[in-house]
């Protein structure tokens, strides 16, 4: 399996805005807020031609009563075994769907407004991606060669927030 990444493309975050739309229209106000996240939404940070959207629900359930709307957009739902968390994708796209009081602690975006304003962080996170994708030899090897680095990333981030420490991987 050959993982692909790509120099970073001015193009994600407008294609980005275009489906956290549809997800907002398809969705309604069983969403409160949605945004770009993943390496297609730091500037500069090559990245696999996946666009991460993230959106805050208070009820999960009411989610999942609107699969329709989202299956109608090419959305399929995928049971990524994450608590608190439903994950629909699309060509070209991850819909991840959290709940919202967990919305302001999220890795997710912690990571990547740490990676937006630290070019130090960005720049190892980019050469180790860059590397991986040449060398390991499956997508899960090549998601457990960034774990140590990740999360070293994000002890930072997470602490100059004034927050723990946490597991970058959620468990199931």
């Amino acid at each position: 399996m050959t993982i692909e990444i790509r120099d970073y493309d001015p193009s994600w975050p407008a294609r980005a805005a275009q489906a956290l739309d549809e997800a907002f229209a398809a969705l309604g106000d069983t969403i409160t807020v949605a945004e770009h996240v993943g390496s297609t939404s730091v500037p500069g940070l090559p990245a696999k031609p996946i666009i991460d959207l993230m959106a805050a629900a208070p009820s999960l359930d009411a989610v999942r009563d609107r699969e329709a709307a989202l299956s109608a957009l090419g959305y399929d739902y995928v049971d990524a075994h994450m608590p608190r968390r439903l994950l629909y994708r699309r060509p070209g796209y991850h819909l991840h769907i959290v709940t919202a009081d967990t919305w302001e602690t999220r890795n997710q975006r912690i990571l990547r407004d740490h990676l937006r304003t630290n070019e130090q962080d960005r720049d190892a996170y980019a050469a180790l991606k860059r590397e991986l994708a040449a060398t390991a030899p499956d997508g899960d090897a090549y998601t457990e060669g960034k774990t140590a680095l990740i999360q070293q990333i994000m002890d930072r981030a997470r602490a100059a927030r004034g927050l723990p420490p946490v597991d970058v991987w959620e468990a199931g």
